[in-house]
């Protein structure tokens, strides 16, 4: 067993990505998306029982991490996933993991 005492470079960010990733009603957000979907918080709503200003806090959680990457176009602010984000952070994870053990 070693002392890890910081976080190793390459892990980053990576906790915020967790974070975001580990509550329910954010995982059910994101399983509203299709592949390469991008949805208004209108939309967003009328998937799940969570009141607007619910959503717009886990939008803004997932944002934040860089699980959603957004856009406004009008009045509307579109959301969808930024696969690469999640992706790279997973195997970050996944390499360290296969390389430690």
């Amino acid at each position: 067993m070693k002392l890890i005492t910081d976080i190793p470079a390459g892990f980053k960010g990576t906790a915020e990505i967790f974070v975001a990733l580990g509550d329910e009603h954010r995982q059910r957000i994101l399983l509203a998306f299709e592949k390469g979907e991008k949805l208004n918080i209108l939309q967003i709503v009328s998937t799940t029982t969570l009141s607007r200003t619910a959503v717009t806090h886990h939008l803004k959680v997932l944002h934040q991490s860089g699980v959603l990457d957004s856009e406004k176009v009008g009045k509307a602010v579109y959301f969808w996933i930024n696969t690469k984000v999640v992706a790279d952070a997973l195997q970050r994870v996944l390499s360290y993991i296969e390389n430690e053990t």
